[in-house]
C-alpha cells in the first residue's frame, strides 16, 4: 500500500486507503452488472470481512452464555466478551471497563442515561440544553424526561455558517442548567461541535455533559478526559461492527449512585421475594443474555479502524470531502447546508444538500436506479430541517472506504439525475 505523505495528490490519483475486497458487499457488488456504489455511511457502516468471520467464530467455535457458567465454553465467550469491553474502554480512553455499559445502541445509551439519571436527579424547573441540529434520539427521551419531572428544555440554534451559535449556547446556560446533551458531529450539517469549550462553560454552572459520539467516533480520535464530558453514546454499526449494539460510558461515580434501567437476570447480586440487590458495576446496567456475537464483533471492527490508524482516517476523509465540496458547487441551484470544509476543517465526510425545484426523494430513487446509494429526507432531524425551512434534503456520506472514482460517479449521474428531472418537471 502507498504510504500517505500527500493527502491531495493521492486523492486525485484516487488512492484507496483500505482494500475493498475487505468488504464483500462492495466488492462483489463492484463486480456485478448492477455495481454499487454506496454512499450512506453515516447510516451504517459497511463490515470487514473480519468483523463477519469473527462473528461466525463465536458461533461455530464458543457459543455460550457469558458470566454465568463455569464449562469451558463460557469461560472463552465471557473472555471475549469482557475483552471487547476493554477495547471499547481503550478506544475512547476510558478510566475502567467498569464504566463501559453495553446497549443495543446508541439510543438506548441515551435512553439510560435519561431514565436512570435524569429521572432520578432531575427536578421541577431545572433546565437540559440540546441544539436544533440533534437527531431524535437525543431529543425525544429528554422530553420524556422533561413531562414527568416538570423540567424545561432549551434549544441553540446554528450560525450562518451552519455551525452551532456558541453565543446563544451562553445565553442559554444558567445555574439551572443541570444537563447540556449534544452530538458531537451532526449527521446532517456535518459540523464538529467545539465540545472543550462547551464543556468547561457548563462545568462553570455545575452542569453534566453528554455527548452523542455517533458520527464521530469512526472518523476522528476522541478522548473523554481530555473533552472532559460525563456521558458519552456510542453505536458499533457506525463503526463497522455489527447492528444491535451500542455502548454507553458514564463516569463510574455516576453510574454508582443511580438505579438500573433494566431488571431481570445479570444484573443481580441477591433476589428476595419482597426486594433485590444489584450486581457490580457494569453488570448493573446489563439486564438479560446480552448481544454476545455483536460485542465481540464490534471489538474486530475496532481493531480494523486501529490498524488503519484514526489519524490516517481523518486526513484521508477530509480530502474526499473537500474534492467533493468542490465538485458539488458546480452544480447550478444546490444548495448544501451545514459549513463548508474551509470554515470547519474537522466536519464530517458528507454532504447534505437540496436543488430549488427538485424533491430529494426523486433525486434518491433515481440515483438508487443508477447504483449510487445515498440518503433523503430528514435524516432524523425534523426539528433542523423546520430550522432551516427545508422539507427535506439529500445526503451524500462517506468514509474511508470512498475514492475518488466513487465521487466522481456519483456527481455524473446526479448531473444526469437533475437534466432528468428538470425536462420532465
Amino acid at each position: 500500500m502507498e504510504t500517505i505523505k500527500n493527502f491531495p495528490q493521492i486523492v486525485k490519483k484516487n488512492f484507496n486507503l483500505v482494500d475493498k475486497k475487505d468488504f464483500p458487499l462492495l466488492e462483489n457488488n463492484f463486480k456485478s452488472k448492477n455495481k454499487i456504489i454506496y454512499l450512506d455511511h453515516a447510516a451504517t457502516t459497511q463490515k470487514p470481512s473480519q468483523v463477519l468471520e469473527k462473528i461466525e467464530e463465536y458461533y461455530k467455535k464458543f457459543n455460550a452464555n457469558v458470566h454465568r457458567g463455569a464449562h469451558q465454553l463460557s469461560a472463552k465467550a465471557t473472555e471475549e466478551f469482557e475483552n471487547s469491553r476493554s477495547l471499547v474502554a481503550k478506544y475512547i480512553n476510558a478510566n475502567s471497563t467498569q464504566e463501559i455499559i453495553f446497549t443495543r445502541n446508541a439510543t438506548e445509551a441515551i435512553n439510560l442515561v435519561a431514565r436512570s439519571w435524569g429521572e432520578f436527579t432531575l427536578k421541577e424547573n431545572d433546565e437540559i440544553i440540546l441544539s436544533v441540529m440533534e437527531h431524535h434520539s437525543n431529543i425525544v427521551p429528554w422530553q420524556m424526561v422533561a413531562a414527568k419531572n416538570q423540567c424545561k428544555l432549551k434549544f441553540v440554534g446554528i450560525d450562518q455558517d451552519g455551525k452551532l451559535d456558541i453565543n446563544d449556547f451562553k445565553s442559554k446556560l444558567t445555574n439551572k442548567t443541570k444537563l447540556v446533551s449534544l452530538l458531537h458531529i451532526s449527521n446532517t450539517l456535518g459540523c464538529c461541535n467545539p465540545i472543550k469549550e462547551i464543556t468547561k462553560l457548563a462545568k462553570v454552572k455545575g452542569s453534566l455533559v453528554l455527548l452523542d459520539a455517533c458520527q464521530s467516533l469512526a472518523h476522528q480520535k476522541l478522548d473523554i478526559d481530555e473533552l472532559g464530558i460525563d456521558f458519552l453514546a456510542g453505536s458499533g454499526h457506525k463503526l463497522c461492527g455489527p447492528t444491535g449494539i451500542g455502548f454507553l460510558w458514564a463516569k463510574k461515580e455516576i453510574l454508582e449512585e443511580i438505579p438500573p434501567f433494566f431488571g431481570g437476570g445479570e444484573m443481580i447480586q441477591d433476589v428476595f421475594e419482597d426486594t433485590s440487590t444489584w450486581a457490580e458495576l457494569p453488570h448493573k446496567f446489563e439486564a438479560g443474555t446480552p448481544a454476545i456475537a455483536e460485542a465481540i464483533g464490534l471489538a474486530e471492527a475496532i481493531k480494523y479502524i486501529n490498524n488503519i490508524g484514526l489519524d490516517r482516517i481523518s486526513e484521508y476523509e477530509k480530502q474526499i470531502t473537500k474534492y467533493l465540496f468542490e465538485q458539488l458547487s458546480q452544480i447550478k441551484d444546490l444548495v448544501i447546508i451545514g459549513p463548508p470544509p474551509k470554515i470547519d476543517p474537522n466536519r464530517a465526510s458528507l454532504a447534505t444538500f437540496y436543488i430549488k425545484g427538485i424533491h430529494s426523494n426523486d433525486i434518491a430513487e433515481i440515483l438508487d436506479s443508477k447504483g449510487i446509494c445515498i440518503r433523503s429526507g430528514h435524516h432524523c432531524c425534523q426539528p433542523l430541517h423546520r430550522h432551516i425551512g427545508v422539507n427535506s434534503t439529500a445526503r451524500v456520506s462517506m468514509n474511508f472506504t470512498t475514492t475518488k472514482d466513487d465521487i466522481n460517479a456519483f456527481i455524473e449521474k446526479l448531473k444526469e439525475t437533475i437534466s432528468f428531472l428538470r425536462l420532465n418537471s
